[in-house]
């Protein structure tokens, strides 16, 4: 329900992400179109180039050039758009697939399209998963996604498809080590796609790819000729990522992660060395709703950063329970890529911590440190009593169930006094029978089934399921008991 909660426009420099993907088919007649003398501008429909001139976005209004007179199907040039290159372009050339002239329609499938692939490829990578990787995955997620990740998952944004590789790339590998037969073949097959995705769609997630191999590669190395062989798959993705990074303008040092900020008293390193330091851990809680979401226009109720932040935090570490030197190796690696990585944009860009970099541009490295605490790798099992299990499950289900009313209520009536009922003051609405209290309340229980269901599942198997073959069968024990 998240796709359809919020207008087209909604998501993160959607004018942008929109402009690219009308226009990265090349030029096609009534959606985009080149314009004579002016080769960094394309010729695209109103309503696309000017989707947030609305009073939805009042920050917006005064860049506005709006002509009455124009249908939303008209032509007009713009320069915000993908057309020298900035960003790969796979995922522009597939949400171009469905642009129309229904802009708003078109809009909405592609969001609905994200949803799907996300949930796609998470189903079949937790088919070909052996019991125990299927516990990480659906724990990753389930931890992982409340607020920013849900509302990103079934955007417009490019993020979108980050976030799905960031999240599940490393577990495909670490699946394709340890699998043989048919099933590592498709593992290996799903590594390749998420691969493709995520450096396809930003060249940051092309850094993330090679970091989240690196990390398989710790889990589930060996000395053995079988190993050998199958390190050539991941090694030939660090070249595809390598070579979509190159191939893109978009430079992490130049403005695939940045905005503007002030410099004009810059600090000493160490200064900034130290406010990275002390700072950065808002930028992972910001993932987790202390931070607002949409064009951080959107702030979050304390539940949700209470909630999402308490339930990340204690599952995570419940998951040293179980624990081997190469898990800790893995997990220190990925802990440490979450202080390094931001703090080599800002230090290059000479900013300090929430001037530049935002939570979304590191929410898939906090995915693959959730998923590499959440490893099984010893006797012990991570095990969680049905109790433990509700608990979470209704922790996550009101933190996405308040997010999603926030969200909805910032452009049906605007942030102002707190009220459950979403039909009063209407200002926006899609039209229909359909109403913003049904979307709420339908997306509200959705994600509440669905979560409770993957939990309860990854709970049912801890007692059936047998260890993978590289590791030392397991024990089922419960978190919080002695053992």
């Amino acid at each position: 329900m998240w796709a359809v909660a919020t207008p087209v426009g909604s998501s993160p420099d959607d004018d942008y992400h929109l402009a690219s993907a009308w226009c990265a088919l090349g030029d096609r007649p009534g959606l985009c179109e080149e314009v004579p003398g002016h080769p960094e501008e394309r010729a695209i429909p109103k309503g696309v180039a000017q989707v947030l001139c609305t009073d939805l976005f009042p920050s917006q209004l005064e860049k506005c050039d709006v002509d009455p007179g124009q249908s939303v199907n008209d032509l007009i040039p713009t320069a915000r758009g993908n057309f020298a290159g900035t960003y790969p372009p796979v995922y522009y050339a597939v949400m171009g697939v469905f642009a129309s002239s229904q802009y708003a329609v078109s809009a909405i499938v592609m969001r609905i399209v994200n949803a799907i692939l996300f949930v796609g490829l998470t189903s079949l990578l937790y088919w070909l998963l052996t019991p125990s990787r299927r516990r990480t995955l659906l724990w990753t997620w389930a931890i992982g996604i409340v607020p920013l990740g849900i509302s990103l998952l079934s955007s417009n944004n490019p993020s979108s498809w980050a976030i799905i590789a960031g999240g599940s790339l490393w577990l495909a590998v670490l699946g394709w080590f340890e699998a043989d037969g048919r099933r590592a073949i498709g593992l290996g097959a799903l590594a390749v796609v998420f691969a493709v995705m995520g450096a396809g769609a930003r060249a940051d997630s092309a850094i993330y790819t090679v970091l989240g191999i690196i990390v398989a590669g710790i889990l589930g190395a060996s000395r053995s000729r079988a190993f050998l062989l199958k390190a050539i798959l991941p090694l030939a993705l660090v070249v595809v990522a390598a070579l979509f990074y190159f191939g893109a303008n978009q430079s992490v040092s130049t403005g695939g992660l940045t905005g503007s900020h002030d410099t004009t008293a810059p600090l000493t390193t160490a200064q900034y060395v130290w406010d990275y330091f002390i700072d950065l851990p808002q930028l992972w809680a910001g993932s987790l709703g202390t931070w607002p979401i949409g064009w951080l226009d959107i702030p979050m109720p304390a539940v949700v950063s209470v909630a999402a932040v308490g339930v990340f935090g204690a599952v995570t570490f419940a998951g040293l329970r179980s624990a081997s030197v190469r898990k800790l190796l893995a997990l220190g690696f990925a802990l440490a890529m979450l202080f390094a990585v931001p703090a080599w944009i800002l230090l290059k860009s000479k900013a300090l911590v929430g001037q530049e970099v935002q939570p979304r541009y590191i929410l898939p490295l906090l995915l693959m440190f959730a998923g590499v605490a959440l490893v099984e790798a010893t006797r012990r099992r991570i095990a969680f009593t049905r109790l433990q299990i509700g608990v979470a499950a209704l922790a996550l289900s009101i933190a996405n169930a308040v997010a999603l009313h926030a969200s909805i209520q910032r452009y049906v009536s605007g942030l102002g006094d707190p009220d459950i009922d979403l039909g009063h003051d209407v200002h926006w609405w899609w039209g229909g029978p359909v109403s913003p209290m049904i979307v709420w309340i339908l997306g509200s229980l959705a994600f509440a089934a669905a979560v409770s269901g993957a939990l309860w599942l990854a709970h049912r198997r801890v007692g059936i399921a047998a260890a993978p073959s590289s590791e030392t069968p397991a024990r089922p024990e419960t978190v919080g008991n002695n053992g």
